[in-house]
């Protein structure tokens, strides 16, 4: 193996081929019981949002060989790459295109353009995975043994120069916009200490004619990372029978951070048919170190103010975040299902929260 990463420190944070063979010894290896496993390997499991894409733009990191870890450890890099997501059993992916904040305007639809053949090279270079668009096409792609690689974009500001860069995305197959990231851009404002104009502001009359030009494309509309008043504008500009998302979010109400949303937020998606994924960043979720019940408090907020059918998973995986030790992999995620079954959650229910949520909004909004 080659790469950046290959060779570090593994601390067994991955485990062996062996051990993800075996449903009683990948159990074993997480402290959980083997029914617990059984039930994530024999359900969908889909991940909302997926960053990885951006070291291989950054430094010489190969998305298709399986790594282990990074110099530091769990944090910013080394948590996910194509091997170890099959491995892990995550049946379907988000794989995001982030949009670079300091490129000119002018620049950006050539950027995309080569961004997005670039990604489709990656994730089509193996035949453990097949580039998808619609839930018929994951399904398809499941039955064959092969992960679901959806494509998606963080930051519509890359589709902001001009229409055609809109139809580039729409025909190579872009499944979701997140309308804004870090930054403030063309479209509104972020819900970042770093807008520079800050978080009081929405959409601009452009950010919400990008919203109607999605619903009408059947793209769907991602408010991860938007202000506030953004969020709600978006909200008001986009057509109500489509379901929105937020891909990778913590809840408000359990952890007051200004990246999480709150209870009206909730209900909002939820009213729209629409789903929300909670992500791996410890400092969203609590005081470190965050155990897995906590991520499970998120979710079960969810489930409490927007109903069962809100609920997902957006680990935000190689997004430079941190996330917590006993879930700094996709293979660590029956820990999840081990606290879900622990609190008398029903198999129905997990399966929804794994994936069973984020496949109906897909198939609702892109068939």
């Amino acid at each position: 193996m080659t790469g950046p990463f290959v060779g570090s420190v593994r601390a067994r944070l991955d485990l062996d081929s062996d051990e993800l063979a075996s449903a009683s010894q990948w159990a074993r290896r997480l402290g959980v019981s083997t029914e617990s496993v059984e039930l994530y390997r024999s359900s969908d499991v889909i991940d909302l949002h997926l960053d990885s894409f951006i070291w291989p733009r950054i430094i010489h990191y190969d998305l298709n060989r399986a790594h282990t870890g990074s110099p530091w450890g769990r944090r910013f890099a080394g948590q996910a790459d194509v091997p170890r997501v099959v491995s892990a059993g995550v049946t379907g992916a988000m794989w995001s295109i982030t949009t670079n904040p300091f490129r000119a305007a002018d620049r950006r639809r050539d950027a995309f353009e080569i961004n997005l053949a670039w990604i489709r090279s990656v994730l089509g270079a193996t035949t453990d995975v097949s580039i998808v668009s619609t839930a018929a096409e994951y399904r398809r792609a499941r039955e064959a043994g092969r992960h679901g690689a959806f494509i998606s974009i963080q930051g519509a500001n890359a589709l902001s120069a001009d229409d055609a860069a809109i139809d580039l995305a729409i025909s190579g197959g872009v499944s979701r916009v997140t309308l804004v990231h870090l930054t403030n851009s063309r479209l509104g404002a972020s819900s970042s200490p770093l807008s520079k104009f800050g978080r009081d502001r929405g959409l601009t009359d452009f950010g919400r004619s990008m919203v109607e030009r999605l619903d009408a494309s059947r793209v769907i509309v991602d408010l991860a990372h938007i202000s506030r008043p953004g969020f709600w504008d978006a909200v008001t500009a986009h057509d109500a029978s489509v379901p929105l998302m937020v891909t990778h979010t913590g809840v408000d109400a359990v952890r007051s951070h200004w990246r999480n949303v709150d209870d009206a937020q909730v209900r909002a998606i939820s009213e729209t048919g629409g789903c929300i994924g909670i992500m791996l960043e410890e400092s969203f979720l609590g005081r470190s170190p965050v155990a897995v019940d906590v991520v499970v408090d998120h979710l079960e907020h969810l489930v409490r103010v927007g109903g069962e059918a809100v609920a997902a998973i957006g680990t935000d995986f190689d997004g430079m975040i941190t996330p917590p030790v006993s879930l700094s992999r996709h293979a660590h995620l029956p820990r999840l299902v081990e606290s879900m079954r622990g609190r008398g959650w029903g198999d129905e229910r997990i399966r929804a929260v794994l994936g069973g949520n984020a496949l109906r909004v897909i198939e609702s909004v892109r068939g």
